[in-house]
């Protein structure tokens, strides 16, 4: 029994260590490569690579806030988030597995923009997707994956109510 548990927990932490260095390392490279406000069109316009660094939240929301509110609500709460769901994570080891898969894919991705924020000041985006109706905004792999760890949650809340119901 001790085993598994450990086997999981080193599990977990290798999955959350990929989320963050695959984020870290697109961003570096990103960094190095792309200029900002270039755009490479790697899907005849409908995907392209274009490097912009957001200073604010999802979609710059709060960059034009004090410095002092921006690290307060964007640095601070954060940090705090993270935590509590790294200790939710780990002390709680009955979790189901999609659960557990779906918290490594939102602190990964929270870990990885929160780190920018921390030593760049602001956090690279660098992909856009346009299907002409409609249109993204920039975005990176961490959000990706926190929009990947949301959706799984959403997931199992629809099919935890549709089995409730059921069995009503």
């Amino acid at each position: 029994m001790q085993y598994h548990k450990n086997f999981t927990r080193f599990s977990l932490i290798v999955f959350l260590i990929l989320n963050i260095a695959v984020d870290q390392i697109s961003k570096f490279i990103v960094r190095l490569e792309i200029s900002d406000y270039e755009h490479i069109a790697l899907i005849k316009n409908i995907f392209t690579l274009t490097r912009v660094e957001n200073s604010g939240a999802f979609l710059s929301l709060g960059d034009n806030m004090p410095y002092i509110f921006r690290l307060i609500i964007l640095t601070g709460l954060p940090l705090l988030f993270l935590g509590y769901g790294l200790y939710y994570l780990f002390s709680k080891p009955n979790l189901p597995g999609s659960m557990q898969i779906a918290l490594c894919f939102l602190i990964g991705g929270g870990i990885g923009n929160l780190y920018d924020r921390i030593v760049h000041g602001s956090v690279t985006d660098f992909m856009h997707l346009d299907f002409h109706i409609f249109q993204t905004g920039v975005f990176n792999f961490a959000d990706i994956f926190i929009m990947i760890g949301v959706g799984i949650l959403l997931l199992l809340s629809i099919t935890a109510n549709m089995i409730k119901k059921k069995t009503e």
